[in-house]
Formats: C-alpha cells, structure tokens, sequence
C-alpha cells in the first residue's frame, strides 16, 4: 500500500467518525505520514474531490487547515459530476476510476459498471488508431452515464 493509500484511509476512518466535517492541519498530517504537504494535496486533489462526494477548503499559512466535507448528492446529481468530470478525452485509467467511484457511491451496479468498463477500454477500442481512443472513450462514457441519468 502506497503513502497515499494510507493517508487516504487514515482520512476516511477520521471522517467515519464525524458528523461528514473534519479538519486536518497539513503540516501536522504530512509529519505524521512522514511525507511532504504537497503529498497532501495530491490525495486531497485525487481522493477527495467533488468527484467523489467532498468539498475541501484549504487555508495555507502557518495555522493553515484543510476542512474536508463528505457531500450526500443524489444519484442524478452524481452521475452529473462524473459527466462533467470526463471532458474531450478521457484514457482508461481515468474512465475506470470514474466507474469505480459510481460503484463506491451507489450510482451504478456492480454488473454495469463491469460493462462500462470493458466498452470504454483499450482492447474494445483496439481498431481505433491511439491516438483516437481517448476522445473516443469520452464520448463513449458519456453517452452511457447520459443514458443514465
């Protein structure tokens, strides 16, 4: 497991604790992980995003905090987000990512997801030259989470 990983999971866990609304100070996290505070924003960028049902407020400084928000949206709302999200292209590991976070969120069947999956990726869109997959992929994935809503 990666140092992301674990500051990640170390967030949920304090997060599962609160009432959705817990406040970190970065530099204090980043001594804990033994890492730098821009590892910090990293997962906060990737894992924590609107994406995937939080909002995060950052203040930088010396008393900086970051305050991370757990975020109930409803279904539509969500698949929404993931469409916005997809933009002109998107390759396979991020198309992935986004079935992974619908299926986290309930959006999606694990079922569909799998066959979201298997559209969207390279081997299907093999007798595409590469350099078309990706804005292939998107309007694929779209097309499907448009269905969707």
């Amino acid at each position: 497991m990666g140092i992301s990983d674990l500051i990640a999971d170390f967030i949920q866990d304090a997060l599962a604790q609160t009432d959705g609304v817990l406040e970190l100070q970065r530099g204090e996290l980043a001594q804990k992980f033994n890492c730098v505070p821009s590892q910090i924003n990293y997962v906060m960028s990737t894992r924590f995003s609107p994406e995937h049902g939080y909002i995060v407020e950052s203040r930088r400084g010396g008393n900086g905090y970051i305050r991370i928000t757990r975020v109930r949206l409803d279904r539509k709302t969500m698949l929404m987000h993931a469409i916005n999200a997809i933009g002109d292209e998107i390759d396979e590991w991020s198309a992935c990512a986004i079935c992974s976070n619908l299926l986290s969120g309930g959006v999606i069947e694990e079922h569909i997801a799998q066959i979201i999956v298997a559209a969207v990726s390279d081997k299907a869109l093999r007798s595409v030259h590469t350099e078309e997959r990706n804005p292939l992929r998107a309007d694929i994935l779209k097309r499907i989470l448009i269905h969707a809503v």
